[in-house]
C-alpha cells in the first residue's frame, strides 16, 4: 500500500460558533490497515475577526478513541478566539513534527490542517473511531464550513504514538514536586511532556526535570534546547500576513519538554517553581516501535518513513 489517503468522515455541523463553547461527539467506521496519522481538515466562511490568529486557538479539546482504546487525549490549558498569538494546540502538534498544524492565513475564510500522529495497525475488517471535539466560542459569526477526517495509511511507519490524559496540578507560588502519571498497559517510552498554564502567561521561574538535571532550568534554557528560541514556532496570523506563516519564539503559557525516550519504569517527576498560584496540566506523549510493513505491491518506490521520536528531536538543538 505504501502511502495512501482515505477520506473517512465529512460533515458541516461540527464547527465552532460565536454563540458559545460547543462540543461534538461523533463516530464512524474505518477500514483496516497501517494508519500512520489522522488528518483533520477544517474550512469556514466567517465574519471578519472570528478567529484572530491561528485556528488552534479555538480548540479546547480533542479526543480519539479507536476500537474502545483512547489513543489521543488533548485539552488546551486555555482557548480563546481573541488570542492574537500561536495556539497551545498548534504548538503541541508541531512539537511532534514540523507541519503537523498548518493553515492558509485568511480573515473571512479559514482553511486549516491538523495532522495527528497515531501509528496504529488496525485489524482487517471494520473498525470504529469515536471523537470528542470541543471549541471555544468564535469572536464573530461563522456562516458555513466543513470538517473532514482523512486517514493516512503508511506501511513504512515505525512508531505508534499515544497522547495520554493530562495530569493537572494546582500550584502555589513556590517550588513543588509534580508527579506526571503515566497510563498502565501502554507500551513505549516518553518522548516528551506538554506543560500548559490555564492562561496566556508562563508564571514559571524554572523546572527541574529529575531524569535530566540536578538543577532547576529556567524556561528560556528549555526553549533554547527544544528549538523554540530558534524561531521554532510557526503560526497563522492574517493580520500580519496572508501569504506566509508568522514566526514566534514562545507560546505564552505553553512549553514542550523533550524527554528523549524516557523509560516508563515509573511516573515522571518534575520540580516546578511557579511564580503565581495557578493550575497547570502535564500531557505525556508515549512512543513505541511498531512495524507497519506489509507485502510489497511494487507501486511506490520512495518510502515516507515517519518516527515521532526523531521528529521531536529534529525541532530541538540536539541534532547536528
Amino acid at each position: 500500500m505504501a502511502v495512501r489517503y482515505q477520506l473517512q468522515e465529512s460533515n458541516t455541523t461540527d464547527l465552532p460558533s460565536n454563540s458559545g463553547s460547543t462540543t461534538y461527539n461523533r463516530g464512524f467506521n474505518v477500514a483496516g490497515g497501517a494508519v500512520d496519522e489522522i488528518l483533520m481538515k477544517i474550512t469556514t466562511v466567517n465574519a471578519t475577526g472570528a478567529i484572530v490568529a491561528d485556528f488552534g486557538n479555538v480548540i479546547q479539546s480533542l479526543r480519539f478513541v479507536l476500537n474502545g482504546s483512547t489513543i489521543f487525549d488533548f485539552r488546551s490549558g486555555y482557548a480563546s478566539a481573541a488570542n492574537n498569538a500561536p495556539s497551545q494546540f498548534g504548538y503541541f502538534l508541531n512539537s511532534l513534527g514540523s507541519g503537523r498544524m498548518t493553515e492558509i492565513p485568511g480573515d473571512t475564510a479559514k482553511e486549516v490542517y491538523f495532522r495527528i500522529p497515531v501509528g496504529r495497525n488496525i485489524s482487517a475488517g471494520v473498525s470504529r473511531l469515536e471523537y470528542t471535539l470541543s471549541y471555544a466560542a468564535a469572536a464573530a459569526a461563522i456562516t458555513s464550513g466543513q470538517i473532514q477526517f482523512w486517514f493516512r495509511y503508511n506501511d513504512n511507519m515505525t512508531t505508534t504514538t499515544t497522547v495520554s490524559a493530562a495530569t493537572s496540578f494546582t500550584h502555589s507560588a513556590s517550588e513543588e514536586q509534580v508527579v506526571v502519571r503515566l497510563p498502565q498497559g501502554v507500551p513505549g517510552t516518553v518522548a516528551g511532556i506538554m506543560i500548559q498554564n490555564d492562561s496566556a502567561a508562563d508564571q514559571l521561574d524554572g523546572i527541574r526535570i529529575i531524569s535530566q538535571s540536578d538543577f532547576s532550568m529556567p524556561v528560556g534554557m528549555i526553549q533554547a534546547f527544544n528549538g523554540d528560541l530558534y524561531n521554532g514556532i510557526l503560526y497563522s496570523d492574517d493580520g500580519v500576513s496572508t501569504t506566509q506563516q508568522t514566526y514566534a519564539i514562545q507560546v505564552a503559557g505553553g512549553l514542550f519538554v523533550p524527554l528523549f525516550g524516557l523509560s516508563m519504569d515509573s511516573d515522571v517527576r518534575l520540580q516546578v517553581n511557579s511564580s503565581a498560584a495557578t493550575t497547570r496540566t502535564y500531557t505525556p506523549v508515549i512512543v513505541a516501535a511498531v512495524n507497519g510493513q506489509s507485502e510489497s505491491q511494487g507501486r511506490q518506490t520512495q518510502p515516507v518513513i515517519t518516527n515521532t521520536n526523531q521528529a521531536v528531536l529534529a525541532a530541538t538543538t540536539e541534532t547536528v
